[in-house]
């Protein structure tokens, strides 16, 4: 399989969604954990077409040029506040005009998610309101599932 630059990638994928394509991507890195997880999840994001709310997945890109796909977690007069499902640190303000795509629906463990199931709904309405408390929540499911895995699964 040939690798191809990230940032290259997503530049291509960025000028289709501005052409109205809704395009997919390969989940690459961690902080989107544990909704979405690296090298097995995929998204599927386009153009906004509404207004962005608070628990909307979008990508937007840092004034480094650097792509990133987060959570808005605010939004305020200054700009967007966006953090990593995985984070704790949030990130802000972001301006709206940095945000090219929002995240229409997910392949999460092989399924297809989108607004309304579950989990969709968990992460973007529940997640996003106890950012403190994440890092002891990862820590509990972690050994959780270490131990179903020692004692033939959950």
């Amino acid at each position: 399989m040939r690798r191809v630059d990230t940032q290259e990638y997503l530049t291509i994928l960025k000028d289709l969604v501005q052409q109205g394509k809704e395009v997919s991507l390969l989940v690459s890195g961690n902080s989107m954990s544990p909704f979405l997880i690296h090298e097995r999840d995929y998204v599927y994001f386009r153009k906004p077409n509404r207004p962005l709310r608070p628990g909307d997945i979008v990508f937007f890109q840092r004034k480094t040029g650097q792509y990133i796909m987060h959570r808005i977690w605010k939004i305020k007069p200054e700009g967007l506040y966006i953090v990593g499902d995985a984070q704790t640190v949030i990130e802000g303000p972001v301006a709206e005009e940095q945000v090219f795509a929002i995240v229409t629906r997910v392949q999460r463990k092989g399924k297809w998610i989108s607004p309304g199931d579950f989990w969709w709904e968990f992460f973007e309405h529940v997640w996003i309101h106890i950012i403190p408390l994440r890092h002891v929540m990862m820590r509990l499911y972690a050994g959780i599932r270490r131990q179903g895995s020692c004692d033939g699964g959950l």
